[in-house]
């Protein structure tokens, strides 16, 4: 398109050269004259002449150049029309990629909503689960406390009795000591004899 605009423009140039090099001939030629005094008639002529000229450049200018303006007109035209398609095409892919992006956005929104409402779902799970089982150990460790405590009293208490017995028995041996003479020592064996005797 853009050779035939070329094309068109050096042609109109070169019609415009030779239309200004017809008048500016015209012109030197009717200046041409003496300066003396011319009749009507001749400037009659001389006015048809020029009038008759300026048709006939005018004619040849309006053939030769409104062909070509038309086609460069025309041709723009298509072009405009063609680019003006094109900038539609493009506009409406433009708007249908648009909304592609856009409902793939609004999906996408709607899916982490959905992801988020879930993770926050499971992680109430998982801390009623955590709660669930601190509840069920601390009960757990509550009982062996209790039962370790029980069994720590217990073991105490033997210990007690133990040292008890243990102390008990050293005061009454002590005590035996303190209190028993040969003279009791005589008398329990006379007496354990004498029951042994009976038996038998």
């Amino acid at each position: 398109m853009n050779v035939k605009m070329d094309r068109m423009n050096k042609k109109l140039a070169s019609i415009v050269a030779g239309i200004l090099l017809v008048g500016v001939s015209t012109a030197a030629l009717a200046s041409s004259g003496e300066g003396h005094h011319v009749d009507s008639g001749v400037l009659l002529k001389d006015f048809l002449y020029r009038c008759f000229n300026f048709a006939v450049t005018f004619g040849l200018l309006a053939y030769f150049i409104s062909k070509p303006i038309r086609n460069g007109l025309a041709g723009r035209r298509e072009g405009i029309e063609r680019a003006l398609a094109e900038a539609k095409g493009a506009q409406e892919q433009a708007e249908a990629k648009f909304a592609e992006y856009d409902d793939k956005l609004t999906k996408a929104a709607a899916e982490i909503d959905d992801i988020y409402a879930a993770i926050k779902r499971e992680g109430e799970v998982e801390r009623e689960k955590i709660l669930a089982n601190a509840r069920e150990m601390a009960l757990k460790i509550e009982d062996e406390a209790k039962k370790s405590a029980a069994l720590e009293i217990a073991n105490a208490r033997t210990q007690l009795q133990r040292e008890a017995s243990a102390m008990a028995i050293r005061l009454a041996e002590e005590l035996l000591k303190k209190n028993f003479t040969n003279q009791d020592q005589n008398r329990l064996v006379d007496e354990y004899m004498q029951k042994v005797g009976e038996l038998h």
